[in-house]
Parts: structure tokens; C-alpha cells; sequence
């Protein structure tokens, strides 16, 4: 019970909890560093407590109309890295390393807790939880190609390691959770996702204090371009909400599978990116991704609250 209340107060908090957690790493970097080496196993746990809601039977029912799933992706892993790499060459051409984290910031797939804000909202939760588990599992093969067709051939990186450590936080610990699901006849679906909660926030919360520490020397030392980088990625990042939004209004889908193609198409798993940051990448790479941690929560709670006014003026209009 008392697990229960921690996850609801944590989760009634996230908007506030991300970028508090950030701050911490920032400040105390030395005493969160020494936690690094062992983020890629707590990211696994992560990984393996948010499909636990997921089945093989779920992804079957939304691929057999595949559309809204498709576009999310399209938006996700097409639209948002394009734009970012765009406006990185815009503003900071000199700089390869922000350019670098800009993309990658926006080649991440989506997010776990996303599924918090669909369900909050009453959005199609097997649309989320299958765009979940289908890009997690295609994450180690799309991240590394987007950041070579983009930014490839002026960065150093080793995307065979990459791809085996993508394969062991997301892709491994996703497919064993729908496979328990698919085993057990959904029991693990129903009695574990609930228990292990408050755990997989705690890992959350970890991933973030751990990974922040690498970037404090850079938010330590802010200057004007840096500051320009933290707006372009929170123009872009409200700009991936609004796309899921306005490509589910011209085609004129449902409010659930709306909802969905909102919180699909905005929320990134941030905590991915930071690890591959910090694993491969020079420090200042972190910096765009880890900066975004500011802006998601509080940028899914503002869209949240637009489309519960949006509702009730629709309610009025009714009576």
C-alpha cells in the first residue's frame, strides 16, 4: 500500500520530479557519477517493468490498422531527427557535438512513461503499448542508423557496441516481459506491472541523477549558446507533440487514438539517450539530450491540460 501511494505521488509529480533529478546530478556530480557503470542494468530493469503491460495479442490487434502506428514512427524517427539536424546546421554548424546531441536527443524511441499520460487522458493504451514495444525492439537498429546518415561521417562512433548495448537495455528485457505475458496466459501481465511500479520509477529517478552528472561541467558553465540550444530543443520538442496532433486531427481520427498519437509522437525515452551519450559520445553531446529532461514532463502536463480544456468546451457545446 505504502509502494502504491509512493508511485501515485511520484507520478503525480513527474513533471517536477525529472528536472529535480537533473539538478541533483548537476550539483553533486562526483557522489552521482560513481552510480554510471551501472545504468545500462537499472536502464534493463526499466526497460522490462514498462512492457510488462504489453502482449504479442495487443500488437496484432493495432498492426491489423497500422496507420496511427505508422505515422507516430514516421513522426518519431523520420520528421523530429530530420528537423532536428536541421536546425542544428541553422544555428550551430560549427559545433558538431550539439549538433550531434540534437539528433540523437530526437532519434530516441519513445517514451515508457507516456503510457502514464495516454492512461491519464484516456487515450488508446494498445496503441501506445504497442508503438512502445515495437520501436524499443527496433531502437538498436534505427538510433545508430539515423546518427550515421546524419551526423555519421563527421562523428566517431562504434555502432556495433552501441547496437549490443541498445540490445541489452531495451530490445532483450521488452521481448522477455511479452513472452512471460504470452507464458504465464497474462497473469505476469496483471499481478507485476502493479508491484514493480515504484521500482521502475526509482530506476527512473536514478537513471537521471546518474547520467546528469557527466553534463554539470556544461550547465555549470552556461553561455548564451548553450542557452540557445536548451530553446531550440524545447521549440522542437513541444513541435513533436503538436505534429502527432494536427496529422490525427486532418485525419480525423477518434479522441483515444488522437490522445495516443500526441503523447506517441512528443514523449522520448530520454534516459536511453543520455546512456548512449555518455557511452560513446563526448561530454558536450549530453548536454541537448539531458537538457530536454527539463522541458518533457512539464511540456506532456501543459499538452494534457489543453486537451482537457478542448474536452470540456467540446462537453459544453453538447449541452
Amino acid at each position: 500500500m505504502i509502494l502504491k501511494r509512493a508511485n501515485a505521488w511520484i507520478e503525480k509529480w513527474i513533471a517536477f520530479v525529472t528536472p529535480t533529478c537533473l539538478l541533483l546530478g548537476v550539483l553533486f556530480p562526483e557522489i552521482a557519477g560513481r552510480g554510471v557503470a551501472y545504468v545500462p542494468v537499472v536502464f534493463a530493469f526499466m526497460t522490462f517493468t514498462g512492457a510488462l503491460k504489453s502482449s504479442f495479442k495487443d500488437i496484432g490487434a493495432v498492426l491489423r490498422k497500422p496507420l496511427p502506428l505508422l505515422l507516430i514512427l514516421a513522426v518519431l524517427h523520420v520528421v523530429m531527427p530530420c528537423a532536428a539536424w536541421s536546425v542544428g546546421e541553422m544555428f550551430f554548424a560549427g559545433n558538431r557535438e550539439l549538433i550531434t546531441g540534437m539528433v540523437l536527443e530526437f532519434s530516441v524511441p519513445a517514451a515508457v512513461v507516456g503510457m502514464m499520460w495516454v492512461s491519464i487522458y484516456k487515450g488508446d493504451s494498445s496503441i501506445t503499448l504497442s508503438l512502445l514495444v515495437i520501436d524499443t525492439v527496433l531502437a538498436p537498429l534505427i538510433i545508430p542508423l539515423t546518427l550515421k546518415i546524419l551526423v555519421g561521417a563527421r562523428v566517431k562512433m562504434n555502432p556495433e557496441e552501441m547496437m549490443k548495448d541498445l540490445v541489452f537495455m531495451i530490445a532483450l528485457p521488452a521481448l522477455l516481459a511479452m513472452c512471460l505475458n504470452q507464458f504465464s496466459c497474462g497473469k505476469v501481465k496483471e499481478k507485476w506491472p502493479g508491484k514493480l511500479a515504484f521500482w521502475s520509477k526509482l530506476c527512473l529517478i536514478y537513471c537521471v541523477i546518474c547520467n546528469s552528472s557527466k553534463v554539470a561541467p556544461y550547465v555549470r558553465h552556461m553561455n548564451l549558446q548553450r542557452v540557445f540550444v536548451a530553446v531550440c530543443i524545447m521549440i522542437l520538442a513541444a513541435a513533436g507533440y503538436a505534429i502527432g496532433w494536427g496529422i490525427s486531427v486532418l485525419l480525423k481520427q477518434d479522441e483515444k487514438t488522437r490522445i495516443s498519437m500526441i503523447y506517441g509522437s512528443g514523449m522520448r525515452n530520454i534516459s536511453a539517450g543520455a546512456v548512449i551519450a555518455a557511452a560513446y559520445f563526448p561530454g558536450e553531446v549530453m548536454f541537448p539530450v539531458m537538457i530536454g529532461t527539463l522541458f518533457q514532463q512539464v511540456l506532456a502536463a501543459c499538452y494534457g491540460s489543453l486537451i482537457k480544456r478542448l474536452r470540456n468546451r467540446e462537453k459544453g457545446c453538447k449541452k
